[in-house]
């Protein structure tokens, strides 16, 4: 089979973009719109939805709100969005939370918070875009995970244990949909500038701070860095590449 001249081009392609509303989800949203990607922002602030379709390429973009969180609602939720625009070709799964907290203080509702957020909402996307007519027959599913995934912080073992989770959940899901048709992988960035990083930074000392930057060789990175990746993944180009994680770190762990 000839691979096509633009094996990126998304165009005429319905995504989902959840977690838009910014960081890494409002970047990959704007990312993929210059691909030609028609899309679908989900978060749970409409007003914010909406500022970023006026920063997207093209038209037909749409906001789609509704909180995640509520994971037994989240295939019919799916399954009326698809009923009304159609079914998706992909979907960007770029939520995510993170609390930096001692195990010492270790309790059920933080622990219940970061699982509930960061996996159990992909688990529960999963579960709707598998429902017959809510995906196309080569449809793809990205998981943003994370390095903390493969390190031990101090701090935050609870975040690093969910985004472990969400690397094993996109190769379990990748032979799961092999009959579906949809190839589930996972990127793990480094530490990226966003919304979210400068809060942690926030809640650690100076000396934590130079630490964890001397540890990104190439600097912090960047929303595009990822949402790059992520779109590799959701495009032609990466259709023999399934169950796999793609680390975006900025030669990170190969120090």
């Amino acid at each position: 089979m000839d691979i096509e001249l633009k094996p990126f081009d998304l165009s005429g392609r319905k995504i989902l973009v959840a977690g838009a509303s910014a960081g890494i989800g409002a970047v990959t949203a704007c990312f993929l719109s210059k691909l030609g990607a028609q899309l679908m922002l989900n978060g749970r602030d409409v007003d914010r939805l909406n500022l970023v379709i006026e920063k997207l390429d093209g038209q037909g973009h749409i906001p789609v709100p509704f909180d995640l969180s509520e994971l037994d609602k989240v295939p019919a939720w799916i399954k009326n969005v698809v009923c009304e625009h159609g079914p998706l070709d992909g979907i960007a799964y770029c939520v995510g939370m993170q609390t930096t907290l001692p195990v010492r203080s270790f309790n059920a509702s933080h622990f219940d918070k970061i699982m509930h957020v960061n996996l159990g909402a992909a688990f529960a996307l999963a579960r709707g875009y598998r429902q017959r007519g809510c995906h196309s027959p080569n449809a793809s599913m990205v998981l943003v995970s994370s390095i903390a995934g493969f390190l031990g912080q101090p701090g935050n073992v609870v975040y690093g244990s969910s985004k472990a989770g969400l690397m094993s959940a996109a190769r379990g899901l990748a032979m799961e949909f092999l009959r579906d048709g949809i190839r589930v992988n996972s990127v793990a960035p480094a530490m990226i500038d966003t919304e979210m990083s400068k809060k942690a930074f926030a809640e650690m000392n100076a000396v934590q701070v130079e630490a964890i930057l001397k540890r990104h060789p190439m600097g912090v990175g960047q929303p595009e860095d990822v949402a790059g990746p992520i779109a590799f993944l959701l495009s032609d180009a990466s259709r023999w590449v399934n169950g796999a994680n793609l680390t975006v770190d900025g030669a990170h762990m190969a120090g």
